[in-house]
């Protein structure tokens, strides 16, 4: 049987997000079908950059231009800016998998299946893309999140706490609002994209705090007060408004949690 850690290696490793994704569903199935070894496993290795492609140019998060969407190209910043997000969370999902051992089959299970709605979210936006004339790496991008996921390696409860429920998350604040935009120029197709990945974000977000929670209990340490404490570690300011405390109920954040992150009280 192939093993599971060296073909999420294989897949975090591939630069052509066409051979990556393509790889990665196919991943999905081996698992699905019960065609992967995971019990077992050599160390995993420290993998601190995906494998990606000369393109896009990775810049500084505070020099990218604004993006309107008054404007073809506008717009096509913006879609293309979500796009990156996503291939860079298909990436996170396979770390996940590779660098974390002797976790529950249900954590990556977890995982294994985010990886795969990531990847659905990319060719979704990068066809919505297309349509406006643009390819993807035709604008420059930030590397925050992977550089954040680095930061975290080293602790799976710093992963799922920071990576997951702070900065994935962002996604359950923003993309409604980004939804509002894209209505008021009327493109349902990104409209019905988006509504997808908002959905699908909320999953995510859950599957991290059950495995936060998880690693809290195995630790015996508060999950509100490490989370609150992981916040005020990592984060140079407080999150931006607005938190959607909906959307992080649904989520699995605590009402404490959500209360503390309002007030930015951490």
């Amino acid at each position: 049987m192939k093993n599971l850690y060296e073909q999420a290696k294989a897949c975090f490793l591939l630069a052509s997000p066409d051979e990556k994704l393509a790889k990665t569903l196919d991943w999905v199935s081996d698992w699905k079908s019960d065609k992967l070894e995971w019990k077992i496993g050599s160390e995993p290795l420290h993998l601190n950059q995906p494998g990606r492609l000369n393109k896009p140019e990775i810049v500084a998060q505070r020099d990218l231009p604004r993006r309107r969407l008054g404007s073809v190209e506008g717009k096509a910043s913006m879609i293309h800016a979500l796009a990156h997000i996503e291939l860079t969370a298909v990436n996170l999902s396979l770390d996940a998998v590779y660098r974390y051992r002797d976790m529950p089959k249900e954590y990556y299970d977890d995982w294994i299946f985010a990886a795969a709605e990531e990847a659905t979210h990319f060719f979704a936006l990068r066809d919505q893309l297309r349509t406006l004339g643009f390819e993807y790496g035709d604008f420059p991008a930030h590397e925050e999140l992977w550089h954040m996921a680095i930061n975290t390696e080293h602790d799976l409860m710093h992963r799922m706490g920071v990576v997951h429920r702070i900065f994935e998350a962002r996604a359950l604040d923003v993309v409604p609002l980004t939804i509002k935009k894209f209505e008021n120029v009327g493109d349902k197709p990104m409209i019905d994209v988006l509504n997808m990945i908002a959905n699908d974000e909320i999953g995510h977000v859950s599957a991290a705090t059950r495995w936060f929670h998880y690693r809290c209990k195995q630790e015996k340490l508060e999950p509100d007060s490490t989370f609150l404490k992981l916040a005020k570690q990592y984060l140079h300011a407080p999150l931006k408004k607005p938190i959607n405390a909906d959307l992080r109920r649904q989520a699995g954040f605590s009402e404490n949690e959500i209360k503390r992150l309002l007030a930015a009280d951490y």
